[in-house]
């Protein structure tokens, strides 16, 4: 693992954690336009303009404290909002709106992954940019990678829990609804045990794997920030 200073860390994560959180709202917004609500539409934010998405706290002091801290960075934008009465079948197209933000992320995942390789090449090649092209898509994998994985845990306000609910028969779905006030409670809980960290390590370090298989990448890429 690489000693970088807290300017350097900014540098290598910003850009990656700043599309990661806004392509992901973009995207619910997107498909919900698709599938008949125009609501994120009409308030601007289908827009991957970053200052249209950033919550002080999810996108800014949370990522911030964390790259402090070390470890996983992941963070959250303002929820692009959706009008489940504007959708044309609203119980099973939230399902789709809400798996469009992990989706994104994994194509994301993808395309930082495409960047870590190209860097990897520029460096064999002993040209400068390479490296910071390394950093920058690692960090991209790791960000978006694990924005997936959290989004799709079933747990209110998670995307995984949209999709879940919209499986749920209708009093099902209701009752499952009424825990959302405490999701952040719950997720906060999940992170002091040590129970999220068991639960995502094993999604995230297969993801990886994958990711270092079919770019051919070095097995410990991922270890270097």
């Amino acid at each position: 693992m690489f000693e970088f200073s807290l300017v350097q860390k900014i540098i290598i994560w910003a850009i990656p954690v700043l599309f990661a959180i806004t392509v992901h709202e973009v995207a619910h917004g997107w498909v919900a336009l698709k599938l008949g609500d125009r609501t994120a539409q009409m308030l601007g934010r289908l827009t991957l303009n970053p200052f249209k998405h950033i919550d002080p706290i999810g996108t800014l002091l949370v990522p911030g404290l964390l790259l402090l801290l070390g470890g996983f960075v992941f963070g959250w934008a303002k929820p692009v909002p959706v009008s489940y009465q504007n959708l044309h079948q609203p119980k099973r197209d939230m399902a789709w709106v809400a798996a469009a933000g992990p989706a994104a992320n994994f194509i994301m995942a993808i395309i930082w992954a495409i960047v870590a390789k190209l860097g990897l090449m520029l460096i064999h090649a002993d040209i400068t940019l390479g490296q910071p092209m390394m950093f920058m898509g690692v960090a991209g994998v790791l960000i978006n990678t694990m924005l997936m994985m959290l989004n799709l845990l079933p747990i209110p306000p998670l995307d995984g829990s949209r999709v879940l609910s919209s499986w749920l028969p209708g009093p099902m779905a209701y009752k499952f609804s009424r825990i959302e006030p405490y999701g952040f409670f719950i997720l906060l809980a999940l992170l002091y045990f040590g129970i999220l960290n068991l639960i995502l390590w094993p999604l995230v370090s297969a993801m990886l794997g994958l990711l270092v298989s079919v770019f051919h990448l070095p097995a410990q890429i991922f270890s270097i920030l």
